[in-house]
């Protein structure tokens, strides 16, 4: 059975992951991962509190190894953190890393890089699935997730807080993937198989925030659901 350890943002894609690795036991997954900003608290694009991650973990039962970042963090210090971090997973016996990517191949050409540089191989559970099946058997499957952040470029704030369901299924606009893989919105993933109880939360409130648009032209505006 291969050691691994899962790269968690709290939504419904690692979620479905797990579950499929725990299903498979091909990869025994013995911990979670994520990056947490030093400053907020939160994880990355989902906005999550990390005190509510802690929660998530919990109640999935696995423990959580937390990479805090810094604002002014270069991509260069990224790196150098991201290996100190996967050298003492490796240290601990870790032999692969798992991912909830679907489709995305750049991005998972860098993190094979990344992680051949110190003796780790990656795993992609979801990887070339077909993104609207992947939601149906998530919805089947007893999954539930919320939407906390979504791209002012296809969404208004109203879609904050909706369920994955099938209503929101259908009602995604056409150059949407339905899993948001190209980063179209963002999820909290609150129970499921892979959890012994359910997570209780609160709803907060909206907020949203422009950042920098990688073409360098203008800004990305996101909306996000603060939980609680």
């Amino acid at each position: 059975m291969k050691k691994t350890f899962l790269n968690w943002s709290s939504g419904k894609d690692c979620a479905m992951a797990l579950h499929l690795m725990q299903k498979s036991g091909e990869y025994k997954v013995q911990k979670l991962f994520t990056t947490v900003g030093k400053d907020e608290k939160r994880i990355g694009m989902h906005g999550l509190r990390e005190e509510v991650l802690k929660r998530q973990a919990a109640a999935i039962g696995l423990p959580l190894e937390i990479a805090y970042l810094s604002k002014d963090d270069s991509h260069k210090a990224y790196n150098q953190l991201m290996r100190e971090k996967m050298t003492k997973l490796v240290g601990e016996g870790f032999q692969f890393a798992a991912y909830g990517d679907i489709l995305l191949e750049d991005l998972r050409a860098y993190r094979e890089k990344q992680l051949s540089e110190v003796g780790m191989k990656a795993h992609f559970p979801l990887w070339q699935k077909n993104t609207r099946e992947l939601l149906l058997d998530f919805i089947d499957k007893g999954f539930k997730a919320i939407v906390v952040a979504a791209s002012g470029n296809y969404f208004d704030n109203s879609v904050l807080g909706k369920e994955m369901n099938r209503d929101f299924l259908n009602e995604l606009p056409k150059e949407v993937d339905p899993c948001g893989e190209n980063g179209e919105f963002h999820t909290f993933c609150y129970d499921g198989p892979i959890f012994k109880q359910s997570i209780d939360f609160s709803k907060g409130r909206k907020v949203v925030k422009k950042y920098a648009n990688p073409s360098g032209k203008g800004c990305v505006k996101f909306h996000f659901l603060d939980i609680m």
